[in-house]
């Protein structure tokens, strides 16, 4: 049974998430917690690791969140469900794309989808910067914060890197990602070997 759940929930979010992975992650955060597969802590590592590692985002947490909740087949039905919705999409309308793409309609549809995407990826950026550097679930509802000194002086260390050209062209996101990965390596491993807690 959990198998058919795993199936239904990641197609549901690969059939109503428009905008790439990190669009997804509100509904996949929603989705997985409300069934109590992963806790809101197991969503945050795996959205991390996610964006980490090679692939399409919505395809890594999907097998990443489906291997935790039933194994190599919770992996398996989980990321087939994710993707089949844009599998059967590009099916049916690949022949019918370029003259659907020329109706004035259409194209007005998709400029109000892109701003609602855009709206999806800052409540993305808010929800994980909040969680991840004070500690907040739960914008609505603060009760306690737990700001994690560590990771907002990567934060602030990474984020002027933004800003530097070398040879007329900016740094490469995946430098970041290595960057940010080593000195959470580094400083919570130090400061896990010194038992300091943060």
């Amino acid at each position: 049974m959990i198998y058919l759940q795993l199936l239904w929930t990641f197609f549901k979010i690969g059939l109503f998430t428009i905008g790439g992975g990190q669009a997804m992650i509100p509904m996949i955060t929603t989705s997985v917690v409300s069934a109590g597969w992963l806790s809101i802590e197991e969503v945050m590592d795996f959205i991390a690791i996610a964006e980490s590692t090679p692939g399409p985002f919505a395809v890594n947490i999907a097998t990443y969140a489906g291997m935790e909740v039933a194994g190599v087949g919770g992996a398996v039905l989980a990321t087939l469900g994710v993707v089949l919705p844009s599998l059967i999409i590009i099916v049916l309308v690949a022949k019918l794309l370029t003259e659907f793409m020329k109706k004035r309609a259409v194209n007005e549809v998709f400029s109000g989808v892109r701003s609602a995407v855009t709206g999806l990826l800052m409540s993305v950026f808010l929800t994980l910067s909040l969680s991840v550097l004070l500690g907040i679930d739960d914008i609505f509802a603060v009760t306690t914060l737990s700001p994690d000194y560590v990771g907002m002086g990567i934060f602030a260390a990474v984020c002027p890197l933004a800003f530097i050209k070398i040879k007329g062209k900016k740094l490469h996101p995946f430098l970041f990602i290595i960057i940010c990965a080593a000195l959470g390596v580094l400083l919570y491993g130090l400061l896990d070997h010194f038992g300091i807690s943060v």
